[in-house]
């Protein structure tokens, strides 16, 4: 689970700012949803190629985190005996 053990750190960083509780393992309902949102949006084209300005092999490197990180997001879901339920276009 270190892909998303580095998203959830990634996310929290962020979280911080906009005076929001950490999230940690074993992640709620909502945090699940919140973070396949996210990582559902940082699919799309202009986010995974960060507008044109990094390589197709940087923009593949990328994509491969974000959907290792969904892949455990969705493992750790099952586990927890929930499922994502907020729509998921880019990563279906």
């Amino acid at each position: 689970m270190r892909n998303l053990r580095e998203f959830i750190e990634e996310q929290n960083h962020w979280r911080k700012y906009q005076n929001k509780p950490a999230m940690t393992l074993p992640l709620s309902q909502d945090e699940i949803n919140d973070i396949a949102d996210s990582l559902d949006c940082k699919m799309s084209p202009e986010n995974l190629h960060c507008d044109g300005e990094i390589s197709a092999r940087q923009a593949g490197l990328k994509a491969g985190r974000i959907c290792r990180a969904f892949a455990e997001l969705k493992q750790h879901a099952k586990d927890q005996g929930l499922t994502i339920t907020v729509p998921i276009y880019e990563l279906s």
